[in-house]
């Protein structure tokens, strides 16, 4: 028997790759992941360790969903939170897709989305932006989905790696294509760092739509893993016959909920990635550095031979970027917001390696 799905490729340095190279992985500034650059909140940290270990934790999340429901006046029934949204993707393709289904990807994108559909024996069709910032044609998209009929269709907005943004109509015409035909999720994983965001919740009017929410990016709980799916109840209550019992675990559940209780951390690291991005875009146009405006924590950057640059980076200057070669877009790397001084020290060493070129 042969097995043709291999692992997807994610930011995060593997610690066994700085110890090859004689580094300690504690002194490698991490710029592949994105996430709150001020860390989780002192209220996560107590909450977590506070959290008693030798107590089973509850597997309907009764408490956590209560308090994303009260954040966005949603219904506790719509809401399932998973171990990071990467569990409810694969749990979504788990639960609607089958071997002679269709399903829908606009890529360049975040790799899990492929991964699940391959395990469930379907190959998805990819929609590929169209021109240099990386925007999609969306009547293209409509056309696609018209012939394609997917039973799912996965958009990431703000999307990674590129931080493109679609607006409001943009995505409302693309779930109305699908109205008929099967599932739109809408992953927004980076949707808080997003200035000036549109209201999202409005697309749950429609019963196709699925919004996919990371708790791990804008309160830092990486570690922890933490996602949330907002849809009508019926599709809850059926993804959630496909969840493992247990899944969250019960300092994931006690993080979350302190998460949510202090907007100002969240707000004090919003505006950290506002001014961060600033400054690195601004370093981007001085070194003459191609990029998408990116409405992420993110910026990708056009540097040429990216493998080479995530190298030289890593060994002659301990600071790893995200190599996107396997998004498909080997001249970029991606590089996550992190605090002034870490962002001072990436463009130091990025200068001293494009100069070395």
């Amino acid at each position: 028997m042969t097995f043709g799905i291999g692992r997807p490729m994610h930011g995060g340095l593997n610690s066994s790759e700085p110890r090859s190279l004689g580094l300690r992985h504690e002194d490698v500034l991490d710029f592949s992941i994105s996430v709150n650059p001020l860390g989780p909140s002192p209220l996560v940290i107590k909450a977590a360790n506070n959290a008693n270990l030798a107590t089973y934790p509850d597997t309907d999340c009764v408490q956590l969903r209560s308090a994303i429901g009260r954040e966005l006046s949603a219904a506790p029934d719509s809401i399932l939170v998973g171990n990071g949204s990467t569990e409810l993707i694969h749990l979504l393709a788990r639960a609607f897709l089958k071997e002679d289904d269709s399903a829908f990807i606009f890529t360049p994108t975040f790799s899990e989305y492929k991964a699940a559909c391959r395990l469930q024996g379907v190959a998805p069709v990819a929609l590929s932006p169209d021109g240099r910032q990386f925007q999609w044609d969306v009547q293209a998209a409509i056309d696609a989905i018209s012939q394609v009929k997917p039973a799912l269709s996965f958009l990431c907005n703000p999307n990674n790696p590129t931080g493109v943004y679609l607006r409001a109509d943009e995505v409302f015409e693309i779930a109305a294509a699908l109205r008929d035909i099967g599932l739109l999720v809408l992953d927004e994983a980076y949707l808080s760092f997003v200035e000036k965001r549109w209201d999202s919740l409005e697309l749950l009017t429609m019963p196709n739509v699925i919004l996919l929410r990371s708790m791990t990016k804008d309160y830092a709980l990486t570690g922890l893993r933490l996602g949330y799916m907002l849809a009508t109840e019926d599709v809850v209550g059926h993804v959630k016959q496909y969840q493992y019992s247990w899944s969250v675990n019960g300092p994931a559940q006690a993080a979350g909920i302190a998460a949510i209780s202090d907007g100002l951390h969240l707000e004090q690291g919003i505006e950290a990635v506002r001014i961060g991005k600033e400054y690195l875009a601004e370093v981007a146009d001085l070194l003459s550095l191609d990029y998408a405006p990116s409405s992420a924590n993110f910026l990708t950057l056009k540097v040429g031979r990216a493998t080479e640059i995530r190298r030289r980076l890593l060994t002659n200057h301990s600071v790893c970027v995200r190599d996107c070669t396997s998004f498909g877009l080997p001249e970029y790397v991606r590089i996550g917001i992190r605090s002034m001084d870490d962002n001072r020290k990436l463009v130091h060493a990025l200068t001293k390696v494009l100069q070395d070129r």
